[in-house]
């Protein structure tokens, strides 16, 4: 049994779309490996800080990646190596284990796939843009229907001067 304690920066992008560890970002190891029968039993915590665009305010975050890892790294020729898929199980090659794949899978796994800046985030107004956490309170717009924008303006409804054809419609009524 052997532990290791490193800080390693991230030799690639680590993640989903809109949330990842960046290249070159420190990644906290705390790592026990076990000979077991089979292989090289990989267990320990990964830490690191990954950096984000929210799904709803398109604002870049920060959120920490904290995960506990447990991973079987089969020895050649071992009953578990001969018996499971390529892609199925890890693998010891030439007496080393390759902790990359590991953290890509279980940091896509552990990160949102819709990442969110903070739970209750009002994201964007529809109509103008504007991040409704910074909008003043009671922002809105008022939007007409479509299917009247052509009655209205006939009538001059929305604007401060009735048109001609209701003012001769009034002086008819008079």
């Amino acid at each position: 049994m052997r532990t290791v304690e490193r800080v390693v920066p991230s030799p690639s992008r680590i993640g989903l779309d809109l949330i990842a560890i960046e290249p070159g970002t420190d990644i906290a190891l705390d790592l026990r490996m076990e000979a077991v029968s089979e292989g090289v039993l990989v267990t320990g915590t990964v830490r690191s800080e990954a950096v984000g665009e929210c799904s709803r305010c398109l604002e870049q975050f920060t959120e920490p990646v904290d995960l506990f890892l447990t991973e079987l790294f089969a020895y050649p020729n071992s009953v578990t190596d001969q018996t499971s898929e390529e892609d199925e199980v890890y693998r010891v090659e030439d007496d080393l284990i390759d902790l990359e794949p590991v953290l890509v899978d279980a940091v896509g796994l552990e990160l949102p796939l819709q990442p969110l800046c903070s739970d209750d985030c009002a994201g964007l107004c529809p109509e103008c843009g504007i991040r409704l956490a910074i909008a003043e309170s009671g922002h809105g717009h008022d939007t007409m229907d479509p299917r009247w924008a052509g009655l209205a303006a006939k009538f001059g409804a929305g604007s401060e001067e009735p048109s001609s054809e209701i003012d001769s419609m009034n002086n008819e009524e008079k």
